[in-house]
């Protein structure tokens, strides 16, 4: 059994630790055999003497790293190299020695254990442990091992341990009695102060709730526990006065949220305690206080200016009782309909009320403290005006009335209503009328606020009244009874046979009276007028003495260039021609503006130009409604230019270039005959000769 060798570890001698001997049965003892080791750890920690066999262990071995190694032994001969045995393996095992102590996996344990407890793995040592009074222990836990045995070894760890909080502490309030004080102007639900009270318990457990048990504080106060503080805010639940109550006593309980009931019912006092709350209210100067709010007035329409609508009261709340003064906001009262008593509240009217202009006015009145005039309360004031019969009923509208002239008696031909712009307490009753005895027309009243118009004859005649006024009365039911007269106007009308109107103006029934003949007869003599008109001024304007264009000797016509636009461009610039005003009959029929549609989409007959001495205003004139009229005229405005002196003149040419050479050759007696235009030039050269004479 070679083949296993045995070491203890932690070898503590100088030399090497022997572990054992290989050894062949081919070793003769001559020398010849060498014995070789190879695995692991050959040639650091194990060493074989090639000519023995033996084995040994260079270095301290430790189990705890390694328990054991496996080695292979082999035989070769010296000489030759050859093996003389096969590869043999064998283990070397380390036997084990108490060299270490025990050691725990943590340094430090944590555990908890609730407070109270019984049995646990790790036992309390005192009954009824407190967290309270001790919350954390560190005890230190030894292991040993040889069973504890002597030459044993040991390993010790701590272990802190926690005591769990259990809800076994009620909440107790270190101060039994509370005071708070807050202004009686404090809003509801306005916090006034807070209360505490004190829990050993922590977490969950120390949570608490607050609530009030006295009726007189439940009334006016209330309390919520605040999560965050674990505090009773106390606030406000009704408005306080104080002049009804100036201080408030209330108890105030508290108890634990989460209760755990193995300590509800334990010998200590009770799970729960209480305080007392006292709340002292401090007075604040108020405003005044109306005794309604709102106020609703009755008053009649037919209240006469001065009379008596209302009183407002109001009242100073505060100890002091100061006297308040009333006004009325004007702001609600543009109209000053009303006035106020500064001293009483009495309203009155300053005008009067007209329910069918306004049925409600509402009105605010200021009330003042005297003493503290930026104390002030208003208060709406809504005055509703009561109806009074003072409005007579009217038509409801306006009815265009006919009757036909081919009309039969006791037909129909209208019926009408009324209304009233009152408002009766028990509805409207109209009642009509005619205001008297009428021979043409009749009324039926139908008892249900309508009426009906019914003729009293046959046969009306457009040519013997072609219009009816019938007066009608209207009256009411109510007290004191009002009436009016409305007037129904009846047109008389041409009608067909069954009635439908066809005719019913004045101007038909003209037409109607006269014949054909007159009518053409009177249009005949309309048109003969016109045109005798028409002649007479002719023969004015023909008579009328012309005067010359242009007296000058200098003919500056030539100079003038017209343009057709405002600068449209060289294609919209036409020279003027003076040979064409000079000679009229001469046309350019030819040239074609470029800026137009060509005349041969719009074809446009000129006319041709004014002969036989025309005057130069008909000439122009003309020009002007042949522009006005071409279709063909661009769309932009056009400036066109004549000058035209007409076709000649009695006196013919007077120009000098077709004169005498010799200033004294030329005769001016002719001038003399050739009327009036001419007189002035006649006395200049006339006179002028009879001078050279002399």
């Amino acid at each position: 059994m070679w083949n296993q060798f045995f070491l203890l570890e932690e070898y503590t001698g100088n030399d090497n630790q022997y572990v054992g001997k290989l050894h062949s049965n081919m070793d003769r003892g001559d020398g010849n055999v060498k014995y070789i080791l190879t695995g692991d750890g050959v040639g650091s920690l194990f060493l074989i003497d090639e000519n023995s066999g033996d084995i040994h262990a260079t270095k301290r071995l430790d189990r705890e790293e390694r328990a054991i190694y496996t080695l292979h032994a082999k035989v070769v001969d010296k000489s030759t190299n050859e093996t003389l045995e096969a590869d043999t393996e064998f283990n070397i095992k380390i036997h084990d020695i108490n060299d270490n102590e025990p050691k725990f996996s943590k340094d430090l344990y944590f555990a908890s254990v609730p407070e109270m407890s019984d049995v646990g793995t790790i036992r309390t040592a005192l009954p009824n442990m407190d967290r309270e009074t001790k919350e954390n222990y560190q005890v230190v836990i030894q292991a040993k091992d040889m069973a504890g045995q002597m030459g044993g070894l040991s390993g010790t760890t701590t272990v802190s341990i926690t005591l769990s909080d259990e809800n076994d502490s009620p909440p107790r309030f270190a101060n039994h009695t509370f005071r708070l004080s807050t202004l009686e102007s404090a809003d509801v639900g306005a916090a006034i102060g807070r209360i505490k009270a004190n829990d050993a318990d922590v977490g969950r457990n120390a949570e608490m709730q607050y609530s009030i048990v006295d009726r007189d504080g439940q009334d006016m106060f209330t309390i919520i526990s605040d999560q965050n503080t674990q505090e009773g805010v106390i606030r406000v639940k009704k408005k306080l006065d104080y002049e009804k109550q100036r201080t408030y006593s209330f108890k105030v309980e508290v108890t634990n949220t989460y209760l755990d009931p193995r300590f509800m019912y334990s010998p200590n006092p009770p799970f729960k305690d209480d305080a007392m709350v006292r709340v002292t209210i401090e007075d604040v100067d108020e405003p005044p206080v109306f005794s309604r709010n709102p106020y609703i007035i009755e008053v009649h329409e037919d209240t006469a200016a001065g009379s008596f609508v209302g009183v407002v009261s109001a009242r100073d709340p505060d100890a002091d009782n100061n006297p308040v003064k009333y006004s009325i906001d004007r702001h609600t009262d543009l109209e000053r309909l009303f006035n106020i008593d500064s001293v009483n509240g009495t309203i009155t009217t300053l005008k009067g009320l007209d329910r069918e202009m306004s049925r409600w006015h509402n009105i605010s009145v200021v009330a003042t403290e005297i003493s503290n005039p930026r104390q002030t309360t208003r208060v709406p004031v809504f005055i509703k005006v009561l109806d009074v019969n003072d409005n007579a009923p009217e038509f409801a509208m306006y009815y265009e009335t006919f009757v036909c002239e081919n009309v039969q008696s006791g037909q129909l031909i209208q019926t009408i209503s009324a209304v009233d712009t009152d408002e009766p307490l028990v509805g409207h009753k109209f009642v009509f009328s005619i205001s008297s005895s009428n021979p043409n027309f009749t009324i039926v009243d139908n008892e249900d606020n309508t009426a009906r118009i019914l003729t009293r004859r046959a046969g009306f005649s457009r040519r013997e009244m072609n219009t009816y006024l019938l007066p009608v009365v209207i009256s009411d039911n109510d007290y004191p009874i009002q009436s009016s007269t409305s007037t129904l106007t009846v047109n008389v009308c041409a009608c067909d046979s069954r009635g439908n109107m066809q005719s019913c103006n004045t101007e038909a029934l003209l037409s109607a009276g006269l014949s054909t003949g007159a009518l053409v007869a009177i249009l005949l003599c309309v048109i003969i007028l016109l045109m005798i008109v028409v002649l007479f001024a002719a023969l004015r304007r023909q008579q009328r003495k012309k005067e010359p264009l242009i007296i000058s000797k200098e003919d500056v016509r030539d100079n003038v260039v017209s343009y057709n636009d405002e600068g449209g461009g060289e294609e919209d610039t036409q020279a003027f021609d003076i040979g064409t005003l000079r000679n009229p009959e001469v046309m350019d029929a030819n040239k074609l503006r470029r800026d137009i549609i060509p005349e041969m989409l719009f074809p446009f007959q000129r006319t041709s130009p004014i002969k036989d001495n025309a005057d130069v205003r008909e000439f122009i004139h003309g020009r002007l409604h042949e522009n006005d009229s071409d279709p063909t005229a661009p769309p932009y405005d056009s400036l066109a230019t004549y000058a035209y002196e007409g076709s000649g003149s009695l006196a013919e040419s007077l120009s000098s270039l077709e004169s005498g050479c010799v200033e004294g050759d030329q005769e001016y007696d002719y001038l003399s005959n050739w009327g009036p235009p001419f007189k002035k030039l006649a006395d200049m050269y006339i006179g002028k000769d009879t001078a050279r004479e002399t």
